[in-house]
């Protein structure tokens, strides 16, 4: 048998039954290092969690500044079509920091699942079989676990779409609202650029956003309580 047979994982194998038991065992030393590590998980993940919630606050933030400049009396429709593309960054900001997130909020999971929940109840065995498999080669060459796609999708279906919804909602009313003795279509050009074509180039942007948030795809991402 090779050196590396001989190491291979084994679902079957004692140590593997017993990691509840492992944890609570003081002369193994398995239990203070793992709650070492798993403090410096959540803190990772409480870290990224309000870097999270720090970029969304931003573009809330920004968003609330340009509705309320676009409406006052010297604003135009223009200034709430630039506020669509400073949310679209935002979006994109957020969804690259979610990738980093769900890294360690699934290692996290795998250990209360499958050791925290085992040494409460060691009746019920592990989650995972190969739990810890996946965390050594987690540590040995780290990776991001769900694709920027993905990571995309899952903030427009948190937050993002509602926010750029509400940014069109009220482009299309400042459209209407603007005087000059034009039609709406008129009041959405942009220079050069007639309002039709930024009308369609709008309309294309948001009909690529409904069809990344909502197209069927594989998902890869950690969940939690059943939520995004």
């Amino acid at each position: 048998m090779s050196t590396d047979d001989a190491h291979r994982f084994d679902p079957e194998a004692p140590e593997e039954r017993e990691i509840g038991r492992e944890m609570v065992d003081q002369s193994t030393g398995l239990g203070s290092v793992m709650a070492h590590f798993y403090r410096g998980e959540m803190d990772r993940v409480s870290t990224w969690r309000q870097r999270l919630d720090e970029t969304t606050t931003w573009a809330v933030t920004v968003i609330a500044a340009l509705l309320a400049y676009g409406f006052s009396t010297s604003g135009t429709p223009t200034i709430i079509l630039a506020g669509i593309v400073v949310t679209t960054i935002f979006l994109a900001i957020e969804a690259r920091r979610y990738q980093d997130y769900d890294v360690f909020r699934a290692r996290v999971r795998i250990l209360q699942e499958n050791l925290f929940a085992n040494a409460l109840d060691p009746s019920e065995g592990v989650e995972q079989r190969d739990w810890r498999r996946q965390l050594s080669e987690d540590f040995r060459d780290p990776t991001l676990r769900i694709p920027f796609s993905e990571a995309i999708a899952r903030r427009l279906r948190r937050i993002y779409l509602w926010l750029l919804f509400l940014l069109l909602v009220a482009w299309l009313f400042r459209l209407t609202t603007v005087a000059q003795g034009k039609t709406w279509i008129d009041n959405a050009t942009i220079g050069v650029v007639p309002g039709s074509i930024i009308l369609g180039l709008v309309a294309m942007f948001y009909l690529g956003l409904v069809w990344i948030t909502f197209r069927p795809r594989s998902r890869r991402a950690r969940e939690d309580f059943g939520r995004e």
